[in-house]
């Protein structure tokens, strides 16, 4: 007979002894050991948010920067038959970028660029664009376009190119200003380096600070006295004022803008300082006032009409302050004036001092070969100066200089940059640890004497006492 009770307690003896198994089998194979306790995990600030709110205001305006400037900044790329060429060029520690290919055929280099306008203007480096053959600019949203070189510059090393065909609306930036920029500022640096529009590297955005303004650093110049297409004796007038800076810059960068933090261009990105030709801790960029008036003058007349004073600089220090009798320890000598030259013509002689030109301080060679450089041909200029020991005031109108191509020498011709000092009839250049190495000298002092006029003052001496490859580091004890 069927017991109901009797069949329930048996199922319930069953069910206890299986389990019992089954934790004794567990226990044995180490399945009920304790596992590790979820933490319980904190979002909390540690750090009161009033104790950090101009780090956090400072964070933020960069982000602002960086969503306003990128979508006008422009991926370059330029076709051109080459010969073979390294990743960077420059002398010595400096470089300029160019993307490498080891083959003499048709090479696909590159750089960045920004829109100006909303029809299509691109500011850009000379040397991103320079003998291109095919240009295409690459958008934030992916879209490609193709571009015709307006002009270029390349003793600024600027250029202006524009979108051949566009719906005339494109995103552009607002233009700041280089002289106001103070050394300490904060700025952005910003760049497309990607390749083709869709590279992992496409638009980086850098921080950092003005680090020094009026950089010299002879680039330009370098790359005028190795152009076939150009005179070397034009090399003088490249204009190299760079505005130095900490942020980072690094190949494919070259001729994006550096923005301060109101998002308005101060500076073109166009160099770096390295042995390595990868970035050390030093940028520059092209000042975005010469910048401007570059890019005017190359839209207007597809070349620049660069102004002319018709002399040659050197720079001052404190021997030849006090031997002039100037205040201070500033200003540029005059070492040779163009006869019939605008500065002739207008009285000013060798050995003056230029201190300021239109009432701004001139400081460097190179900061006022901006400020003319700035100026248009047919402008009248004050120059404040001294002249033993007293100061004086003249009026100069600029002439025009001819930059235009000569080709006069093939690039395997190498050639230095020179000065002239009529007095003596000598030529002289300036003494870099290479020519010291070279002439055998210990220490890079001085100038060197690199040729005689064979009709000059120094002619007669020569004659007797081999006067090239002489280290000149002392005239009448100064």
């Amino acid at each position: 007979m069927f017991d109901p009770l009797r069949t329930k307690a048996k199922v319930v003896i069953y069910t206890t002894l299986a389990f019992l198994f089954g934790v004794g089998l567990a226990s044995g194979m180490g399945w009920t050991e304790a596992g590790h306790a979820m933490p319980a995990l904190q979002t909390t600030a540690q750090i009161p948010e009033d104790a950090v709110q101009p780090a956090l205001q400072l964070s933020a305006a960069f982000e602002r920067v960086a969503e306003v400037v990128t979508p006008a900044v422009v991926r370059i790329e330029a076709e051109r038959h080459a010969s073979p060429q390294r990743g960077v060029t420059g002398a010595g520690p400096f470089r300029f970028f160019r993307d490498p290919d080891p083959e003499p055929r048709l090479q696909l280099a590159g750089g960045s660029g920004f829109l100006v306008s909303k029809d299509g203007y691109i500011l850009t480096n000379n040397h991103v664009v320079a003998d291109a053959e095919r240009i295409r600019v690459y958008l934030v949203d992916r879209r490609v376009f193709d571009a015709e070189l307006v002009g270029r510059d390349p003793f600024t090393d600027v250029a202006v190119i524009k979108i051949s065909d566009g719906d005339n609306e494109f995103p552009f930036l607002s233009f700041g200003s280089s002289d106001e920029v103070r050394v300490g500022e904060w700025i952005v640096a910003v760049g497309n380096p990607g390749f083709g529009g869709g590279s992992t590297l496409d638009y980086t955005v850098t921080a950092g600070i003005i680090s020094a303004k009026g950089r010299p650093l002879q680039l330009l110049q370098t790359e005028i006295l190795n152009d076939p297409d150009y005179d070397p004796t034009l090399g003088g007038y490249a204009v190299e004022d760079f505005l130095q800076t900490d942020a980072v810059i690094n190949p494919g960068n070259s001729g994006g803008p550096m923005v301060d933090l109101r998002g308005r261009v101060v500076g073109i990105n166009s160099a770096i300082a390295s042995r390595t030709g990868f970035y050390q801790g030093y940028g520059f960029a092209i000042p975005i006032d010469l910048a401007r008036h570059v890019m005017e003058d190359l839209i207007e007349y597809g070349h620049v009409r660069r102004a002319l004073m018709g002399i040659s600089l050197g720079a001052i220090d404190a021997v030849k302050a006090e031997a002039y009798g100037l205040p201070s320890v500033s200003g540029v000598e005059v070492q040779d004036v163009t006869r019939g030259g605008p500065a002739d013509r207008a009285g000013i002689e060798p050995y003056d001092v230029i201190v300021s030109i239109d009432g701004v301080e001139v400081a460097t060679q190179s900061g006022l070969q901006q400020l003319i450089a700035r100026r248009n041909p047919g402008d009248r200029v004050k120059v404040r100066l001294y002249r033993d020991g007293k100061p004086r005031e003249i009026e100069v109108e600029l002439g025009e200089a001819d930059l235009s191509p000569a080709p006069t020498r093939t690039a395997a011709e190498p050639t230095r940059p020179t000065r002239v000092d009529e007095k003596l009839g000598l030529r002289m250049e300036d003494m870099t640890r290479d020519i010291a190495a070279e002439l055998g000298y210990d220490e890079a002092e001085g100038v060197v004497i690199t040729d005689v006029a064979p009709d000059g003052p120094a002619a007669e001496i020569a004659r007797s006492l081999p006067l090239e490859g002489a280290r000149v580091v002392e005239i009448n004890r100064q």
